[in-house]
């Protein structure tokens, strides 16, 4: 007998049901559906569809601010790009499907935060390809099951990460690339952001390098002791009650 897997989402499997439109708005991030179908997702833990196709060359920065200026109030600005010749069909389809994906994955993360949906809402960058949400789950599940597969620790993708001393191995250019972002303060997100790269993407790199033993998560610093005026050191030593004693006493006896 087949097992059905279990919702990511219950409340977003209803509201494919219902085929309603608005933003589905979760602590790491908000889906926006029409018509019960996935447009568009974003997420603060990943670079938005500006950050991938202007890091990468694919759009010239100010080309960018253009389409925002000219059509974002319509929410067109994709098919802007398009249609002023900045983009291709299949190379929008393309980073805008990579984008949904990658900010869907982190906005249905297991969270204690509270979920709501406001039905009407839509993005301004406007739908490209919309995506059933049964393929955005099981996409999800299937990423988590990735990692889980190359690393099981998952304090590698939020905390900031260190590359671990005395360790040489051979690393692929890509990972090399992001290995060299490494520098004990940086997170996961924080090097998709500066490479312009997929978060989930850097997610799989991390992981290889964690277990590859060339990346920790840093260690947090030593909390430093404030300097101490020596009065209030002797001060603090004797137990205030025992003080308030001995003064009633002193006094006691002078009477």
């Amino acid at each position: 007998m087949s097992v059905i897997p279990a919702s990511v989402s219950p409340m977003l499997g209803r509201l494919a049901d219902e085929r309603a439109t608005g933003a589905l708005i979760r602590e790491h991030g908000t889906l926006y559906l029409a018509d019960g179908r996935i447009v568009h997702a974003e997420s603060p833990a990943t670079p938005g569809m500006d950050v991938l196709l202007t890091t990468g060359g694919a759009v010239q920065a100010d080309r960018w601010w253009e389409a925002v200026d000219r059509a974002g109030a319509r929410r067109r600005v994709g098919r802007y790009l398009v249609e002023q010749g900045r983009l291709s069909d299949g190379a929008l389809e393309l980073c805008h499907l990579g984008a949904v994906f990658d900010a869907a994955y982190f906005t249905l993360a297991p969270s204690s935060g509270p979920t709501r949906f406001r039905y009407g809402v839509s993005h301004w960058f406007g739908a490209v390809r919309p995506v059933p949400v049964a393929a955005v789950e099981r996409e999800t599940r299937r990423r988590r099951e990735l990692l889980q597969r190359i690393w099981p620790e998952p304090d590698t993708d939020t905390a900031p990460l260190a590359r671990a001393t005395g360790l040489e191995l051979p690393v692929p250019a890509r990972r090399r690339r992001v290995l060299e972002l490494v520098d004990g303060a940086r997170t996961a997100s924080e090097i998709a952001l500066t490479l312009g790269r997929p978060a989930f993407h850097t997610l799989v790199d991390l992981r290889r390098l964690a277990a590859g033993g060339l990346v920790t998560p840093a260690l947090p610093e030593p909390a430093t002791t404030p300097a101490v005026p020596e009065w209030m050191a002797h001060a603090a030593v004797e137990d205030p009650d025992v003080a308030l004693l001995r003064r009633l006493r002193a006094a006691l006896e002078a009477l």
